[in-house]
């Protein structure tokens, strides 16, 4: 298998803005398209133009939306047309990695568009800016967060999608410290099941000098202790500068003490030097899904009010994109 080098120079996609036209693609599994007609009437309040791709609603096999040749169709029609503006998942499920070999990288690069989703479309989020550079953006799904009361975080999608200025996170976003410190870094990552599952394939996770993000729902703290093993057998924190790990919804051992988990990771990551936070917002989580912009520099700071800055724009209201030449 012939993988494309990865792309060293930051892309930053056109801003989000009122008005604009979004795509809705299912990379991934099928869902209820009651679900998805809801959210998109969520998008319509919120001032977008939302459509579904030609193979949105398709089912393929026992979970699968459409088949890999028809997911990749949709999802290369999104970046092709000029009218939409952001293409934004219908859910995750298991599926995205599918995709990976077919994509079109120059495609994506000539054509850098807004690229939301969270949960199994880490897969595919990864390798995008991995591969092209592309920033791509960990948060909220049509048919799902966008599909319930409360479900979207919107100033943090507002800030993520359509400002070009830095901004940043703070205790009301969840964050809560596990080990103090300072660090700076491009912040990289979404679902840790995820993230570890690409190890040993060409598409395999690049976390140097990075803030890496962790997040997953119903693994039990044996079990994140377990991948954050085989990261460190994988040399994949050696070159980390800190860690944020999600709201880890659902992620107990029934009967055991609560801070359990919080135990666990620690000891997990005794080697690591760096600053531990845990609890941000983003992803599997019980309300108002955070939009987090994964390809950009950071801080995280853990040394009085934990704070994480987003200290470049992940977007760009200018004309010409920058890095996309």
């Amino acid at each position: 298998m012939t993988v494309i080098a990865r792309h060293p120079v930051a892309i930053r996609p056109p801003a989000l803005l009122s008005g604009d036209g979004v795509r809705l693609v299912s990379p991934a599994s099928w869902f209820d398209p009651q679900k998805v007609n809801i959210g998109m009437e969520a998008m319509r309040k919120i001032g977008y133009r939302p459509e579904l791709g030609s193979n949105a609603l398709a089912r393929y096999g026992q979970y699968s939306a459409g088949s890999p040749e028809q997911r990749l169709e949709d999802l290369h029609a999104a970046f092709a047309d000029p009218g939409v503006r952001a293409i934004i998942c219908n859910r995750g499920g298991y599926g995205s990695v599918e995709l990976l070999a077919g994509l079109d990288l120059e495609l994506v690069r000539r054509n850098p568009k807004v690229l939301v989703g969270c949960s199994d479309i880490t897969s595919l989020q990864t390798w995008l800016h991995d591969a092209t550079g592309l920033v791509v953006f960990h948060g909220p799904m049509s048919a799902g967060d966008f599909a319930r009361e409360n479900g979207v975080d919107i100033p943090s999608w507002q800030s993520a999608l359509s400002q070009d200025r830095p901004w940043e996170l703070g205790p009301n976003a969840g964050l809560r410290v596990l080990r103090t410190g300072r660090a700076e870094g491009k912040f990289y990552g979404g679902c840790l099941s995820m993230l570890v599952a690409s190890l040993g394939t060409p598409y395999e996770v690049k976390t140097e000098n990075t803030v890496l993000f962790f997040e997953d729902v119903g693994a039990k703290p044996y079990q994140i202790d377990r991948m954050m093993m085989q990261l460190r057998l994988a040399g994949k924190l050696n070159p980390v500068r800190g860690i944020v790990f999600g709201q880890m919804k659902d992620c107990v051992q029934p009967g055991a003490a609560e801070d359990l988990l919080d135990a666990v990771i620690l000891r997990a990551l005794a080697d690591f030097s760096g600053p531990i936070a845990i609890g941000l917002r983003s992803g599997h989580v019980t309300e108002r899904n955070i939009t987090l912009p994964i390809g950009v520099a950071c801080e995280l700071d853990l040394t009085e009010t934990p704070t994480l800055r987003f200290t470049e724009p992940a977007v760009t209201c200018s004309a010409e994109n920058a890095g996309a030449k």
